[in-house]
């Protein structure tokens, strides 16, 4: 059982915060400005850049700062910067030689910019509503490189997937950081850019001890700050190897797990 009292809770916005077709359910809102108003913050982080993340936050009545590109980029709510990592490009040369090779799809992000090999991919339209930007043809790719915060393969075959996953590994080592935001996304971001990193950096900006810091996620991406909250919570559509790796195990995505966590599991530390 749970005794430390919750001090700051730290949401992951896909497939956590919001629905699958990223509807924000009112029940989260709810409950999320409840706990805000018990003195409890909350704030946000996703493997989107910071332009998807502030409407939510905003929706919300979030302040900040919040994390971006899977707590690579702490930013406040005006858009300050005040913590930034972007991708080695070499490897990231290398990446992309892979993916080429392989005939998939591949996004660029740098902080306000979306360059992708394939404008028409099925998955384009979900996330110009996820990141708040608009995709641009790969023209400008090469000359952005040096700027880019994170690579995305995008592959809907699972067989496929696993082994560009594999071989990408093999390609990174330890100078990127690689994880699934979604079974058929995979991320590349900076070493420092995970969201253990990512919530460690939040804590600090709110002055929490990570003993006192609530995650709530359900991709493999979040497993890293799962690891270092004192309470973790993953919802309940979330994989078992996610769901495994947390303390506790809320309502899905679709039926508001975040308000269901905030009212089972955290509400009762405050008491």
């Amino acid at each position: 059982m749970i005794t430390t009292p919750i001090r700051l809770l730290v949401s992951d916005i896909d497939g956590t915060m919001v629905r699958h077709d990223k509807s924000l359910p009112e029940a989260n809102i709810v409950a999320v400005r409840d706990l805000v108003a018990r003195g409890v913050p909350v704030t946000l982080i996703s493997a989107r850049p910071a332009a998807g993340i502030l409407p939510i936050a905003a929706a919300l009545g979030l302040e900040g700062p919040f994390g971006a590109f899977n707590g690579g980029t702490v930013f406040e709510r005006d858009g300050t910067v005040l913590s930034d990592c972007v991708l080695p490009s070499p490897t990231t040369m290398r990446l992309l030689d892979l993916y080429a090779a392989e005939g998939i799809t591949c996004w660029l992000f740098t902080a306000d910019r979306w360059l992708t090999t394939d404008l028409d991919n099925p998955h384009t339209g979900r996330e110009i509503q996820s990141s708040g930007l608009q995709p641009e043809p790969w023209d400008a790719a090469d000359a952005l490189i040096e700027a880019a915060h994170k690579v995305v393969a995008v592959c809907d075959e699972d067989a496929q997937m696993d082994r560009i996953e594999q071989a990408a590994r093999e390609i990174a080592g330890q100078t990127i950081t690689l994880v699934r935001s979604q079974d058929y996304y995979l991320d590349a971001t900076a070493p420092g850019a995970n969201k253990g990193a990512g919530v460690t950096a939040l804590a600090g900006h709110f002055g929490v001890d990570l003993g006192a810091v609530a995650v709530i996620g359900d991709q493999a991406n979040d497993i890293a700050m799962f690891r270092k909250a004192g309470l973790a919570i993953a919802v309940g559509q979330a994989r078992p190897v996610v769901r495994d790796a947390a303390h506790r195990v809320a309502a899905s995505n679709e039926d508001a797990g975040v308000a269901d966590a905030i009212a089972r599991f955290i509400l009762p530390t405050l008491r």
